[in-house]
């Protein structure tokens, strides 16, 4: 029975039989032209739903607080769309984006923000294939 590799090539194994890879390649985005509407950079229709029941609950205000503050994790994220706003916002914008992390344009500024978190072996085997 032939196999697939349905996540492409480079997931392949190898020839020495390795099936993992040692190479990290950060993925490169190239931003469009056109900027896009700030309202198209998040999809909030499950949030609002989950609002409007929340309103209509006869429940006490903290417990409502704390429920609207939990439906806005049901909000989606368009990076692709992100990227491009943010290759045309203004600095503070793209400032304040990167420290939300809605973009990573720094690999150790993201480690800085304790986005990215390296354990120390990681780092020195890192360290010992490619350097610093």
């Amino acid at each position: 029975m032939k196999q697939f590799n349905l996540f492409g090539p480079e997931f392949a194994p190898k020839e020495d039989g390795n099936k993992y890879s040692s190479k990290i390649q950060a993925p490169i985005y190239e931003p469009k032209n056109k900027k896009p509407h700030i309202l198209e950079l998040c999809n909030k229709e499950k949030t609002r739903r989950l609002l409007r029941e929340i309103d209509r609950s006869s429940l006490p205000i903290e417990e409502k607080m704390f429920l609207i503050d939990a439906a806005r994790r049901h909000n989606v994220f368009n990076y692709e769309k992100i990227a491009d706003y943010y290759a045309h916002a203004s600095q503070e914008m793209q400032k304040l984006m990167e420290s939300s992390a809605l973009v990573i344009i720094d690999f150790e500024k993201a480690i800085e923000l304790g986005y990215i978190r390296l354990s120390d072996e990681i780092k020195n085997q890192y360290l010992q294939e490619y350097g610093e």
